[in-house]
């Protein structure tokens, strides 16, 4: 399994040859500038939520590639209404797709699309492929419901928010990462705007000082587990 960071919350997937692409937010993003939305492969698009810092690609980038949108029902009536392909799921609800099983999980944030219409309840992902198993979190604050996940699936990785203001900081990341008993994490959704900029020497720091390992991707690196 190989993970790469797009910058924000966007996430490319790769498993077993299928590419999984997560909250495509990349043209608005001034730290991605050298990203060429043109040039991703996407069999599958995963939204955890229908803010637009998580949806603006969307549609370009399933337009190049017909790629299946993955997300709650709302967001993907939203894209099916626009010509899409969609497989809509809900919360606690589980699909064995060709890549692997994907769980649908609850995240406590907002959702809606800009044009303010309703987005359904945000999400995360558990995805287990490849003789690997992670945790997308979405956006989302600390929550008891990740506790939930290692009762079901041991994680190799968790992929944390960590900007703050709308989301986990640091802090709470690494109480999220006891819940789900993964010490390896992914951070994302930071630096892009002022509100969420971090220190990531503190970060790593924090996440150090409690025997855990917090790895910041530049945009664009990759990880494989």
């Amino acid at each position: 399994m190989k993970i790469t960071f797009y910058g924000h919350a966007c996430l490319g997937i790769e498993v077993d040859g299928v590419h999984i692409l997560v909250d495509p937010f990349i043209t608005g993003n001034p730290n991605a500038k050298h990203i060429d939305i043109n040039s991703l492969k996407a069999d599958y698009i995963l939204l955890t939520h229908a803010h637009q810092d998580h949806i603006l690609d969307v549609e370009a980038i399933a337009k190049n590639t017909d790629a299946v949108i993955v997300s709650n029902f709302e967001i993907v009536n939203h894209f099916q209404n626009k010509g899409f392909e969609g497989h809509p799921m809900n919360h606690g609800g589980t699909w064995d797709f060709e890549f692997g099983e994907v769980k649908y999980v609850n995240a406590i944030h907002t959702s809606s699309f800009p044009d303010g219409s309703y987005g359904g309840q945000p999400g995360g992902f558990v995805i287990e492929g490849e003789h690997k198993n992670i945790y997308i979190a979405g956006d989302t604050a600390l929550t008891m419901d990740m506790k939930l996940i290692p009762l079901r699936t041991k994680l190799d990785l968790a992929i944390l928010p960590i900007g703050d203001n709308f989301t986990m900081g640091i802090d709470d990341a690494i109480l999220a990462s006891d819940f789900v008993q993964c010490d390896k994490v992914l951070g994302y959704h930071y630096d892009t705007f002022g509100y969420i900029e971090i220190d990531h020497e503190v970060a790593k720091r924090k996440f150090f000082e409690k025997d855990k390992d917090l790895m910041l991707l530049g945009i664009g690196e990759s990880l494989e587990l």
